[in-house]
């Protein structure tokens, strides 16, 4: 019975120990790769020079991915109104878009539209959000549809000179600056625009927060 006692520890032991190895060689494994990514994502640190990027960041965005997130946003709210004059299907446009560039089907939005005010200032949903661009929905009876104006162009500048008005902390990035939009008319309406963006497990830059107002203008005297 000792000697089969004496066996069975001895294959405990060893079972342990293999345990043990095979764990910090895992081990060994996972900090070899977040080695090799923080190395990545320090590189890009310093290539673009920024300096907010939170300590252990494991993912990091661009301040190309930045801009063209910003532009895709002016691109697609001349498209929906576009569709709209052309008879297309700019419902589903205009749900796509709020799929794709939005955070709604993933997370939280924080969304404060430029012409909301009282009650539906804030559209934190994406049914909210839908109604502010496209109109047609009577739990928004002020809402006509922003994005069916139509916009015939659109374009944005961020405060600053070369990405000064962008700042990125890792997987997040902040922009504040202005959005111009044009009508059929030729006229040109600014608005003050402070957006943040999130980058996803796929890669896409997604809007977490969309503040937007006109800008103050003072009575004169």
């Amino acid at each position: 019975m000792k000697k089969i006692v004496i066996i069975g520890l001895g294959v405990v032991a060893t079972f342990t120990a293999s345990c043990n190895q095979l764990t910090q060689q895992a081990k060994e494994e996972a900090d070899k790769v977040v080695s090799q990514t923080n190395e990545s994502v320090q590189k890009v640190i310093n290539d673009l020079g920024l300096v907010y990027v939170e300590e252990g960041a494991q993912n990091i965005i661009t301040y190309d991915e930045v801009n063209a997130a910003q532009q895709a946003w002016c691109d697609a709210l001349v498209n929906i109104g576009q569709l709209k004059e052309e008879g297309g299907d700019y419902k589903a446009f205009a749900e796509q878009v709020l799929s794709d560039a939005y955070n709604y089907d993933n997370g939280k939005v924080f969304f404060k539209p430029t012409l909301a005010f009282g009650d539906q200032t804030f559209r934190n949903d994406k049914k909210g959000a839908l109604a502010y661009f496209i109109g047609g929905d009577p739990a928004y009876p002020n809402d006509k549809g922003f994005a069916l104006t139509p916009w015939v162009k659109a374009r944005f500048d961020n405060a600053g000179a070369n990405n000064e008005g962008i700042q990125i902390y890792g997987s997040v990035a902040i922009t504040m600056g202005n959005v111009w939009v044009t009508g059929k008319d030729g006229k040109e309406v600014m608005v003050d625009k402070t957006w943040v963006f999130k980058k996803g497990k796929d890669g896409k830059l997604r809007i977490i927060v969309h503040k937007s107002s006109l800008p103050y203008a003072p009575v004169a005297k």
